[in-house]
C-alpha cells in the first residue's frame, strides 16, 4: 500500500512538472509571435545606432531576412519567458517550503527580469562594441574591405550578448539554491577557484583575443559571483537563525500560563 502511494506520488510529480513546461512552452511560443511583431522596430534601432550605421549588411540567401527576424524574436520571447520559468519553478517546488521560504523565493522572480535586462544591456552597449572595434581594426590592418551579411553580423551579436545576459541571472540562482539548501556560502567559497577559472574561461572565450578587452569582462563576471556569495551569505545567516529559534522552541518549551 505504501509502495503505491509512493509510486502515486512521483506520478504525481511527473505530471505536475510536464504541465509547467507547457506553460513555458506556451509563453515561449507566444513570445515569438510577439517578437515577430516587434522585430522590425528592434531592427531598425539596431542597425541605427553608431556600432552599426557605418557597415553595409547585405543579405546572401534568400533566408537571411528571415532567419534575423526570428533570432530578435527569439531574444524577445527570453526577455518574458525566462522570468516566467522562474515562476513555474517556484511554483513547482513551493509545495515542499514552508510558508516563508516560499514568500520569500517567489520575491526573486522579478528580478530574474531585470538582471535579464540588465545583462542585455551590458552585452550590447559594454561587450559587443569593444568585440566590434578589436575585429574591425583587425581586418582594416589587413587592407580587408569589410562586407558583411546580415545573418554574420546579427550572429555575432546575439553570440556575445546572450550569454551575457544569462551570466547576469547567477546571484539569483545562487539566492534560490541556497533557500532550497542546496548551496551555501562555505561551499561557494570552496568553490571559487574552480568558478573564477570557469568564469574567465567563458570571458576570454566571448571576448575578442585581447588583454583589454577580456579584462573588462572578466571583472564585472567575478564581481557577480562574489555578490551572489554574498547573497547566499545572507540567505544562509537567516537560515541559521530560523533553525537556531525553533531548536530552542522544542529544547525550551514555553511554560503553560
Amino acid at each position: 500500500m505504501v509502495e503505491k502511494q509512493e509510486e502515486m506520488s512521483i506520478v504525481e510529480h511527473l505530471s505536475e512538472l510536464r504541465k509547467r513546461i507547457i506553460y513555458v512552452l506556451v509563453v515561449l511560443v507566444l513570445g515569438l509571435v510577439v517578437g515577430l511583431v516587434c522585430a522590425n522596430p528592434i531592427y531598425q534601432y539596431l542597425i541605427s545606432v553608431d556600432s552599426a550605421k557605418d557597415f553595409e549588411l547585405h543579405a546572401f540567401s534568400f533566408w537571411d531576412g528571415i532567419g534575423m527576424y526570428m533570432k530578435i524574436a527569439m531574444i524577445v520571447s527570453l526577455v518574458a519567458t525566462i522570468p516566467f520559468t522562474a515562476y513555474q519553478l517556484w511554483a513547482f517546488v513551493s509545495p515542499g517550503l514552508r510558508e516563508v521560504e516560499r514568500k520569500a523565493a517567489l520575491r526573486y522572480v522579478p528580478y530574474v527580469f531585470l538582471l535579464f535586462l540588465a545583462g542585455l544591456a551590458f552585452g550590447y552597449y559594454v561587450v559587443f562594441p569593444m568585440a566590434l572595434g578589436f575585429t574591425t581594426q583587425v581586418t582594416e590592418s589587413m587592407g580587408l574591405k569589410e562586407t558583411y551579411g546580415i545573418s554574420q553580423y546579427f550572429s555575432f551579436l546575439f553570440t556575445l550578448v546572450v550569454p551575457v545576459a544569462l551570466l547576469f541571472e547567477l546571484p539569483i540562482i545562487v539566492m534560490f539554491l541556497t533557500k532550497l539548501r542546496i548551496l551555501n556560502p562555505l561551499r561557494l567559497r570552496k568553490m571559487r577557484k574552480i568558478a573564477y577559472f570557469a568564469l574567465v574561461f567563458i570571458a576570454i572565450v566571448i571576448t575578442p583575443p585581447d588583454f583589454i578587452s577580456d579584462f573588462l569582462v572578466t571583472i564585472p563576471l567575478l564581481v557577480l559571483y562574489e555578490f551572489s556569495v554574498f547573497l547566499s551569505s545572507v540567505v544562509y545567516r537567516k537560515q541559521l537563525a530560523a533553525d537556531a529559534a525553533v531548536e530552542a522552541r522544542y529544547r525550551f518549551p514555553a511554560e503553560p500560563q
